[in-house]
């Protein structure tokens, strides 16, 4: 997809009300590059409504984000009056849980922003589509959008794409070298780029220490080949004590969750692990094992997330076997319980 072809779009349709949706607990990246669109769109058509939608909710350092930028979500939107929708940052509809139904249903015009793996699914649910999966932060791709239309971001679009990129690519240690040019053009802008971040930087909550340490506590390790996989259970802040895992030495961790008949699994994988291994968490692990589950999964080479029903031991338990069959060794069974 090109700027071109979204202002195409919105002509065609004599649009009045521009709906731009973003996943379930909406972090920054996503509501800040649902921002940064909504800008940019009204560039050229300032007689458009262009509403942020959050329908599945905020995460709490999003809640922070709001507070300090000019970003107004809309917890419950009305999909009716949508005459377009975006999606933005989720590469599948079923991220907005209850209005996923309506989504598919909606008769409007669907456009995708996303840097996630595609869905086959949502590419065929969508008119236009505008992926990259080797971008850091779906931000990044609303840069692109004002590149192309030769508009310079204002001062709080230029800090809210920052504040994604940031918070995507943990402070750009995942950050690619187009990451960092596009880091230092929105700098330009004028805002202090440590203030900025130290605003939006979060204390760790109680409760989140209590999670990473039960995940090390209750983790299996398992060794299978020259791999080293952590797999373990937490009620909540299951991507954070995955990543934890990892950080402590696993080479991939998976951490799961289950609420009411709902589960809820994170994954997370060091370089090694993706390039030497090769293997992609989000198609090759994540994707069939939300399908496993009766639910979907995604996201990207080193981190991902599935949701769907079952249980947790058994989810897990199918998680690892996926491992076992990507990395393809031979000698089987090639796992060692440590």
């Amino acid at each position: 997809m090109t700027f071109k072809e979204l202002i195409a779009i919105i002509e065609e349709t004599q649009a009045g009300f521009v709906l731009l949706l973003c996943h379930r607990n909406a972090d920054a990246d996503a509501i800040c590059s649902a921002y940064g669109l909504q800008g940019l769109i009204k560039r050229f058509y300032p007689n458009t409504v262009v509403e942020i939608g959050c329908p599945a909710g905020v995460n709490k350092p999003s809640k922070t984000l709001l507070e300090n930028l000019p970003i107004t979500v809309n917890l419950k939107p009305n999909f009716e009056s949508a005459e377009i929708i975006v999606l933005l940052d989720m590469n599948t509809a079923d991220q907005l849980d209850e209005a996923a139904d309506v989504i598919k249903k909606s008769t409007a015009p669907k456009i995708i922003i996303d840097h996630h793996a595609p869905n086959p699914e949502t590419m065929q649910l969508c008119k236009l589509c505008f992926i990259d999966d080797k971008a850091a932060a779906n931000c990044e791709l609303i840069y692109r959008l004002y590149k192309e239309a030769d508009v310079k971001p204002t001062l709080n679009e230029a800090k809210a794409l920052f504040v994604g990129i940031a918070f995507d690519t943990r402070h750009f240690a995942l950050g690619s070298s187009s990451t960092f040019q596009i880091v230092a053009k929105l700098v330009v802008a004028g805002f202090d780029v440590q203030d900025t971040l130290a605003t939006f930087a979060l204390p760790i909550d109680p409760s989140e220490r209590m999670a990473k340490l039960k995940a090390c506590k209750r983790a299996k390790i398992v060794k299978v080949g020259d791999w080293i996989v952590a797999l373990s259970h937490v009620s909540a802040f299951q991507a954070s004590a995955a990543k934890s895992l990892v950080d402590l030495g696993a080479h991939v961790s998976a951490v799961a969750g289950k609420k009411n008949s709902k589960i809820e699994i994170s994954l997370r994988s060091t370089r090694d692990f993706n390039q030497q291994g090769g293997v992609h968490l989000g198609t090759d692990i994540a994707a069939p094992l939300g399908e496993f589950l009766g639910g979907v999964g995604g996201g990207h080479a080193m981190a991902a997330g599935v949701s769907g029903k079952g249980e947790i031991g058994a989810a897990l338990k199918q998680c690892l076997k996926l491992m076992e069959q990507k990395l393809a060794k031979p000698e089987s069974p090639a796992e060692k319980t440590v």
